[in-house]
């Protein structure tokens, strides 16, 4: 039986949910994710759980956010003027808008704070800062 090993293209299906039993992604109902092991393709701590499974097999790992998303930086939370979000933009909690820095590369945010006067917006990874636990089974490795 052939086991997973640095290097391999494996496919998994998987279900990923976060510490209250909600899941945040799924491979329910689309093509199970492929990846090479050891690549950076995937977080970390997921990447570590694969070496010596084979075909068939299940796990469930729970990952702490330093292998996954890393921590929630404040320093990534920013609060800028109502006034500077342009009116057709719809605002609410949750939403996921797009910020240019100086040098021009788009940066993905969330409001996460809507006052009056201010919008307070999170380039942090949503998933930053959780940990992340994975039900996962083996599809195939080449």
């Amino acid at each position: 039986m052939t086991e997973i090993k640095s290097g391999d293209t494996v496919r998994i299906h998987y279900k990923g949910t976060l510490d209250d039993g909600s899941v945040f992604d799924s491979s329910e109902g689309r093509d199970p994710l492929e990846f090479t092991v050891g690549s950076g393709q995937i977080i970390p701590g997921l990447d570590e759980a694969l070496p010596g499974m084979a075909v068939g097999e299940s796990k469930s790992v729970t990952i702490a956010p330093e292998k996954a998303y890393g921590p929630s930086h404040d320093e990534a939370r920013q609060s800028v003027p109502r006034a500077q979000i342009p009116a057709e933009i719809p605002l609410e909690v949750g939403i996921q808008l797009q910020m240019q820095t100086p040098d021009g590369r788009a940066i993905p945010v969330t409001v996460v704070e809507i006052t009056e006067d201010s919008v307070t917006l999170d380039a942090n990874h949503p998933l930053a800062g959780k940990a992340l636990t994975f039900d996962f089974e083996i599809v195939s490795i080449n």
